[in-house]
């Protein structure tokens, strides 16, 4: 247990949601561990002793997360982020203003994953430490997220107060530069199973260490000699070793239960558009991007992520609304034909889909790309807010 917890602490600071020497984990197994020692301790254990679990996770987290969070808590005792991944696992956020066992765990009782302003954030594993560093880093993505939308809306409505424009100042001056291409991608084409089994993995490490996905939320598939090779469901994009499944195009075999929810989608955009690979990834400022709509008196408010009626664009990438699934609202209905004759589509609150021919080079060039200009678009709207 003890390495588990040193992992996904490792994981926290790697990933920028932490600073060094401070996440605290707790994991239950014949025994109570703790990953280092913290006065913290006793109000924690007190957490466990009242709730059905198996971790523990509490972490005060780094800029430019820090200063977003402590306002959004500051004006709210429940963060609602409207992005995908908070409204998959998260729903809300509670706020509570105390760092006391009993407020935790009732609080945790019914939620993932609760903010305490000044303290950090607490969440919970029942099944290992695993669970909690998903939490946590969903609570870091849908908070920046919701941060930087709601700013944009403010400014052109003239309503920013100051503490959201200090926020502001400091979450700005610590955003992360984005990587040059890399060059050193495998290149195709692939002459064994065992060779698509390393692009794979090596592209999902990539969007990892790029930042523009968080570990867990994204996906990666490549098709190759009649079959799709592709993440499966819940796994660590930068852990992908043994972690890829294939799956026969002919559906002759059922692997695919246990590959990525996002599956159908996968087959039925890469078949439409004859490209190989496909990448998918959350990144921030895709996701904001695909969040800024003016129209605020449309029909579909609050059921953009399924029914958008609009033809909206980030640039030359189209935003389109879908759902996670094969439903009736599904991304594969969505997806396959907004790909099509284009490099990547950006689904409403949920993240961007890129595609290319032969390796991932292409889609990870584009995924890079198009990230780059909605960030620069978005200061861009700012500025024109100002003048």
């Amino acid at each position: 247990m003890k390495a588990l917890l040193d992992k996904y602490a490792a994981k926290l600071v790697s990933a920028g949601m932490a600073d060094e020497g401070v996440p605290l984990l707790g994991g239950l197994d014949a025994e109570l561990q703790w990953n280092r020692d913290d006065a913290a301790i006793p109000v924690l254990e007190g957490v466990f002793s009242k709730l059905n679990i198996n971790s523990l996770l509490f972490s005060r987290p780094a800029e430019p997360y820090r200063s977003i969070i402590d306002y959004l808590a500051s004006t709210t005792d429940t963060i609602g982020p409207e992005d995908a991944e908070t409204r998959t696992f998260m729903h809300d956020i509670p706020v509570i203003r105390e760092f006391r066992a009993d407020l935790i765990a009732e609080n945790l009782k019914n939620r993932k994953s609760i903010i305490i302003p000044g303290h950090g954030i607490v969440t919970w594993g029942t099944v290992s430490p695993e669970q909690a560093f998903i939490f946590y880093s969903s609570v870091c993505f849908g908070c920046f997220v919701k941060f930087f939308t709601d700013y944009l809306r403010d400014a052109r409505t003239g309503s920013l107060i100051v503490g959201q424009m200090k926020a502001f100042a400091i979450a700005r001056k610590h955003l992360e530069e984005y990587p040059e291409q890399v060059s050193e991608i495998m290149q195709g084409s692939f002459e064994s199973e065992e060779e698509v089994y390393r692009a794979v993995a090596e592209a999902g490490r990539l969007t990892v260490e790029s930042r523009l996905v968080d570990s867990f939320f994204g996906n990666v598939s490549m098709k190759w000699k009649g079959k799709l090779y592709i993440s499966e469901t819940t796994s660590s994009l930068d852990e992908l070793e043994g972690r890829i499944v294939s799956c026969p195009l002919d559906d002759s075999a059922c692997a695919s239960i246990t590959a990525s929810s996002e599956f159908k989608a996968h087959v039925e955009t890469l078949r439409s558009t004859g490209m190989d690979c496909m990448l998918h990834g959350h990144p921030k400022f895709a996701v904001i991007a695909s969040l800024d709509c003016r129209k605020d008196d449309c029909e579909s408010r609050g059921e953009c992520h399924i029914r958008c009626p609009e033809k909206r664009f980030a640039g030359e990438t189209p935003i389109v609304p879908g759902e996670v699934g094969a439903g009736r609202y599904g991304l594969f209905n969505t997806l396959p034909e907004a790909m099509t004759g284009r490099s990547g589509v950006i689904v409403y609150g949920h993240g961007l889909f890129t595609v290319s021919k032969g390796d991932f080079r292409a889609a990870y060039a584009d995924m890079l790309s198009i990230e780059k200009y909605c960030r620069e678009e978005y200061f861009k709207k700012l500025e024109r807010c100002f003048r």
